[in-house]
């Protein structure tokens, strides 16, 4: 089990060291090809019209460069070191180092991201794809990315672009006005910071999401959750809605697949409840690993008790990638034992994703028991709730619907 990053005293002389991952290899540039292979395709938009062209560029100093601005949420140390406070990692950063992230480093003692802008991935999504049911069903959403990750996830499906250096990956200037500027020309009435981990890329999304604001375009994030909680709060002001990945109920499975901790993903979720953003959760269930009863039965138990049981929960079916591909695809069995369980706990919104084709990926009224929602794969085949309610009795549904 690798071990959970250790913190250092807090006025080190050097930065601490880190063992040589796959992660290391991707940022001098090794198996980089590989990740501009996979990206390339996401650049072109939806109706195939093409954003400016993805390219190499190069990272520069601050003030010669568009994408490097100055970061927020980080505390000066002696001797140009700092302490990022932007996530529970808190990374101690001397000078012209990075944080754990790889896109925020240490300018003479000042701390800058440097991925303002700098879109690594751009895509036209149907909003299911996130996924977000009960965000305006059947609505395309602009979908944008930056490189980089606080987290390391043994099963990342987008590892080519969270486990990469900015520098080592195509991009494109998109700051936050023509950014909405090209999702409002495109017919999106959605926006979405995804892909990789938006909390690091947060100054670029925060812009985005308040210029969409100030547009009429509702700006929602996928997310990990790991974030202290004065930047969620702030994030939670401007954005619309957030989907968690909530990876585990055991904080030994974040220690050894994600290089992270529980503690902070609950806490995340339970605040973006409380602040009133609209929420949904996603479970990843991966055999052998995080796909027990008891674990699932504490996860809706969870949920139900500190969030409540209208917050749409997603189990998703796992495909072996990245570091985890000696394990099988998750069984359908597995995936309605856990749809099953979390159903009997007395959540109201339950969905089982990745696996098309079946029931489980519609909406049942609560009340009624009507089927108000029909999708097949990423397609609405029927919508019954009108004005927030169920078309049959009337019951209110929870989400955003206008």
């Amino acid at each position: 089990m690798p071990e959970a990053p250790q913190k250092p005293d807090p006025k080190p002389d050097a930065p601490p060291p880190r063992r040589i991952s796959r992660r290391d290899l991707l940022k001098i540039g090794i198996g980089a090809a590989a990740g501009l292979g996979a990206l390339g395709a996401l650049g072109r938009l939806g109706n195939g019209e093409s954003i400016p062209a993805l390219r190499p560029v190069s990272i520069e100093k601050p003030g010669k460069s568009p994408y490097i601005r100055p970061a927020r949420y980080y505390e000066k140390l002696a001797n140009k070191f700092i302490k990022c406070q932007l996530c529970p990692k808190h990374c101690y950063v001397g000078q012209g180092g990075r944080g754990f992230c790889e896109v925020r480093e240490n300018h003479n003692g000042d701390y800058y991201t440097l991925v303002y802008g700098r879109a690594a991935s751009v895509n036209i999504d149907p909003v299911e794809k996130k996924p977000l049911f009960h965000v305006l069903p059947g609505s395309p959403i602009f979908s944008f990315a930056a490189a980089g990750c606080n987290l390391e996830c043994k099963n990342c499906q987008n590892w080519q672009l969270s486990q990469a250096r900015p520098e080592a990956l195509p991009a494109t200037n998109l700051p936050p006005a023509k950014l909405v500027e090209t999702a409002q020309k495109q017919g999106c009435p959605l926006i979405a910071g995804t892909y990789s981990e938006p909390i690091v890329f947060f100054e670029y999304l925060l812009d985005v999401a308040a210029e969409g604001n100030a547009r009429g375009l509702r700006t929602t994030m996928v997310s990990a959750g790991y974030i202290e909680r004065r930047p969620m709060i702030d994030l939670c002001r401007q954005l619309a809605a957030i989907k968690i990945d909530l990876k585990s109920m055991r904080d030994s499975f974040y220690q050894s697949n994600c290089q992270g901790t529980l503690k902070p993903v609950l806490n995340s979720i339970a605040l973006v409840k409380e602040q009133g953003v609209w929420l949904e959760i996603v479970y990843l269930v991966i055999p052998t690993l995080n796909d027990s009863e008891t674990e699932i039965e504490d996860l809706a138990k969870w949920i139900r008790t500190n969030v409540g049981p209208d917050v749409p929960l997603h189990f998703s079916r796992f495909h072996p990638q990245y570091k985890l591909t000696q394990l099988p695809p998750t069984p359908y069995d597995t995936l309605d034992r856990c749809y099953q369980i979390a159903r009997a706990e007395g959540l109201h919104y339950v969905y089982v994703g990745n696996l098309p084709g079946i029931p489980t990926q519609n909406t049942r009224c609560p009340k009624c028991g009507k089927e108000i929602i029909r999708r097949q794969n990423f397609r609405i085949l029927a919508n019954h709730v009108k004005q927030g309610r169920c078309e049959f009795c009337r019951q209110a549904i929870p989400g955003i619907w206008s």
